[in-house]
């Protein structure tokens, strides 16, 4: 990694190597610098290259990059499990050699991904930002078939229709986290942009092999018994569920895309949670075997963990979905802010790109006195969300949390409102009903009260809010200006209990 000094220079770490560069002081966030004719530096805030250029004594030398050690990284945050070769260590990092490809799987399962897929993404985001190529495959064949690592019971098969609907989804979910503003933090001497991220389903090339095709290419250089040994598999044959062939042969359709991206994609390394491992071995196996090459390389990171030890997922209850379609950025944000304190600062390293120096001044501030609580999560929170659902996302994110805070300044409009319905109960009224209604009388209409009479009584004590305004008037009707944009009222009682009225 790349740090400044007060002495105004710079270390740059190597595997092998450390180098040290004075350099002149600058206001600007970014700089780059000539040491000498064959030397030139580059640093931004996110990233930071060393770039060897042709001298004259030596022409044929070619543009080289010293590029941060994502592994390295990786290892330093708890993003990583296991590796196939320790060799990927130098690989990643060789000034010599040309950026990795690197590549995550995503079984199109569901119209969205949710918080167990994040890691994913921002392992490639990751290597993105230490100069490397990004693949992220869907699976759109292999959804057909599903994925039995980690789980208990065989997937239900998804129609045609419903399949499509989901690659689109995940499709379009991948290109707003890792695309857009993301690039702003790649390796400034990596020439890469957006065509550092590329989209692909692997029914591409399924859709064209026959069963035969299949045997004879890829089944007969698999091993039963190496097959019946892989963790995923050996579970299930222990279950009283047991696993059908259509299971088995998952780890050897895995297999076959790394080999496919390989060879034609000139994809080098597959990363995966650790569930992953068997089927991402197979990878490698089948293009030694089948290839007879070398440099191809796995990488594992650890599950995302709820607190009771079971993995994040959408089959389990209390998916954290990451398309705003199916959590709004508003309850994403506040999952965050909830996380445990003994939580907090582990997901702040694996979930956030914060300096790690950055995050270990946090954890000493949450033992100091006057530490105020949660604010550790408050920032988690932040750069979490800013990463899933950008900056729009976080203000409304924002925008919905002062709104379910009664007296706040903060002026609400329906799409606000909107962004906090799934968490309060709400009714629906004719304009005509509501119109010049008493207060008393919606807020037992709406179910706020049970009787008029404990709705005087609050009001009286000046803890009814409409729309997050305290009332004061007990005779107060309701008027078309408080009709937020014209479609609905927010009635709260006390700081807690809300209720939402749309107006029909």
């Amino acid at each position: 990694m790349a740090t400044i000094s007060a002495s105004r220079s710079l270390l740059f770490s190597h595997p092998t190597k450390l180098f040290l560069f004075s350099f002149k002081a600058s206001s600007s966030s970014s700089f780059s610098s000539n040491f000498s004719p064959c030397l030139r530096l580059q640093f931004t805030r996110a990233t930071c290259s060393l770039q060897i250029s042709p001298s004259a004594s030596d022409p044929q030398q070619q543009n080289r990059v010293l590029r941060p050690n994502v592994v390295e990284i990786l290892e330093e945050r708890g993003l990583l499990e296991s590796l196939t070769s320790d060799a990927l260590k130098t690989a990643c990092s060789d000034p010599a050699a040309g950026p990795l490809k690197v590549y995550c799987g995503f079984d199109p399962t569901a119209e969205s991904l949710h918080l167990g897929n994040l890691l994913g993404l921002i392992v490639l985001s990751w290597f993105r930002r230490c100069g490397h190529k990004a693949v992220a495959l869907i699976g759109g064949a292999t959804a057909r078939i599903g994925d039995p690592s980690g789980k208990a019971l065989e997937r239900p098969e998804l129609d045609a229709d419903t399949l499509e609907k989901n690659i689109v989804g995940i499709s379009n979910t991948i290109r707003r986290i890792l695309g857009g503003t993301q690039n702003l933090y790649l390796n400034a001497n990596s020439n890469l942009d957006d065509s550092s991220l590329v989209i692909l389903n692997n029914y591409d090339w399924w859709k064209e092999f026959s069963l035969l095709d299949f045997l004879k290419r890829v089944g007969r250089y698999a091993r039963v018994g190496s097959m019946m040994a892989k963790e995923s598999v050996r579970k299930r044959l222990e279950s009283e569920q047991g696993m059908s062939y259509t299971e088995f042969t998952y780890q050897l359709l895995q297999g076959y895309d790394f080999l496919h991206l390989f060879q034609n994609e000139g994809v080098n390394v597959q990363i995966g949670g650790s569930d992953q491992w068997g089927n991402i071995t197979a990878g490698t196996e089948l293009i030694r075997k089948i290839l007879q090459a070398e440099g191809a390389y796995g990488l594992t990171f650890p599950l995302l963990l709820k607190s009771d030890g079971t993995k994040f997922g959408k089959s389990e209850d209390g998916a954290i979905w990451l398309s705003p379609a199916f959590l709004s950025p508003y309850k994403f944000y506040q999952y965050f802010f909830s996380v445990p304190d003994a939580d907090v600062i582990r997901f702040m390293k694996i979930l956030t790109f914060l300096d790690i120096e950055e995050i270990e001044a946090l954890e000493r501030e949450m033992t100091k006195p006057g530490y105020v609580p949660n604010t550790i999560q408050r920032r988690l929170a932040e750069e979490v969300t800013r990463f899933v659902h950008g900056e729009d996302g976080l203000n409304d994110a924002f925008k919905a949390t002062e709104a379910l805070r009664p007296g706040s300044q903060t002026k609400l409009d329906w799409k606000t409102i909107e962004g906090i319905a799934e968490d309060v109960p709400s009714c629906s009224l004719a304009y005509d009903e509501v119109l010049s209604l008493s207060l008393v009388d919606l807020s037992v209409s709406a179910g706020l009260f049970d009787s008029k009479s404990a709705a005087r009584r609050m009001l009286k004590q000046g803890g009814i809010y409409l729309n997050n305004n305290r009332v004061n008037k007990e005779d107060k009707r309701i008027e078309a200006v408080d009709i937020v944009d014209g479609k609905v009222l927010l009635l709260s009682a006390g700081k807690k209990n809300k209720v939402l009225v749309r107006i029909a």
